[in-house]
C-alpha cells in the first residue's frame, strides 16, 4: 500500500510508527521487559538502547538482562537474546520483580483493549462457544496488574481491536499506553486518552476507527522520528524483514 506524501515527509511508516512510539515509553534508569511473541517491543527496547542518551535495564522473555545479541532474531524468545547478558532470568524472576513492585515497564500483547485499559487474550465471542480461542493470559495476567506501567500495541487500528466491551476480561490493572499504526494512547484519569496521531491520519479518523470514547485534549500529530531513532531502526532492520513480516497497514 502506498502510504502517501505526508508519511514520506514525516518519516513514518506503520511499522516504524509502532516501534518508535513503543520505544518512547522507555525511561531512564528503569527496568523494562518485553515478552513472548513480541517482536515489535523487542525492537523498541533495542532501539531505545541505541537511540537514547540514557541507561535502562532491558530484560526479555528469553532470559536476557541487558544482552548484546550477535544478531536481531525474528522471534522475541530466541536464545540469542540472552547472549552477553549480565545474568539470566527465569519466568519466576520476571513475576517476582513485578509482584515486588520493581518492574517499571512491561510490553504485553493483547487481542482486544477497552477504554479503561483492560485486555482480552482469551477468546473472541462467547466464552462457552467462542469464534476464536486465544492463547490465554499466561504471564500477562500476572504482570499487567503488578507492573508499575504496561504498554500494549495493535498492528490493526479498528473497532474490533479497540473495543467498548471486551469479549472476555483476561487482565486489568497497570495499563499505561497503547500504540497502533495511527495513534498513541496514554492512560489519564482512569481511561485511555489520545496522546497523538499519525500525521497522515486525523483526530476524526482515530475517533471513527476506535470502539471506545476517549479524551483528546492536548493531542496532536506525533512528532517525526529523530535522526537517532531513524538510524537505530535502520541498523536493527537493514533489509526490512521485520517491516515486511509485520504487514502493518495504515488503513
Amino acid at each position: 500500500m502506498f502510504e502517501g506524501r505526508a508519511t514520506v515527509e514525516a518519516g513514518w511508516s506503520g511499522f516504524s510508527y509502532i516501534v518508535t512510539n513503543l520505544a518512547r515509553f522507555v525511561r531512564p534508569d528503569e527496568i523494562t521487559f518485553s515478552g513472548v511473541n513480541s517482536a515489535l517491543p523487542m525492537l523498541a527496547c533495542l532501539l531505545a538502547k541505541q537511540a537514547y542518551p540514557f541507561d535502562f535495564t532491558y530484560i526479555n522473555v528469553a532470559g536476557g538482562v541487558d544482552p548484546s545479541p550477535s544478531k536481531v532474531p525474528i522471534s522475541s524468545s530466541d536464545p540469542v537474546l540472552a547472549e552477553g547478558s549480565r545474568s539470566i532470568f527465569s519466568n519466576e524472576d520476571f513475576y517476582d520483580l513485578c509482584t515486588r513492585g520493581l518492574m517499571d515497564l512491561c510490553f504485553l500483547g493483547a487481542a482486544q483493549v477497552d477504554g479503561i485499559g483492560r485486555t482480552n487474550v482469551s477468546c473472541i465471542g462467547d466464552w462457552h462457544a467462542p469464534r476464536v480461542r486465544l492463547p490465554g493470559g499466561g504471564g500477562g495476567a500476572v504482570m499487567l496488574p503488578t507492573a508499575r506501567r504496561a504498554v500494549t500495541w495493535r498492528t490493526e487500528h479498528s473497532r474490533r481491536t479497540l473495543v467498548e466491551t471486551l469479549d472476555f476480561v483476561t487482565a486489568a490493572g497497570g495499563m499505561h499506553g497503547v500504540v497502533t499504526p495511527i495513534a498513541v494512547f496514554v492512560k489519564r484519569e482512569g481511561r485511555l486518552a489520545l496522546a497523538s496521531w499519525h500525521p497522515e491520519a486525523s483526530l476524526e479518523e482515530v475517533r471513527d476507527r476506535t470502539g471506545f470514547t476517549f479524551d483528546a485534549k492536548g493531542a496532536g500529530p506525533t512528532p517525526p522520528p529523530t535522526p537517532e531513532e531513524r538510524a537505530g531502526l535502520a541498523a536493527l532492520d537493514p533489509e526490512g524483514r521485520f517491516a515486511a513480516d509485520a504487514k502493518i497497514r495504515l488503513r
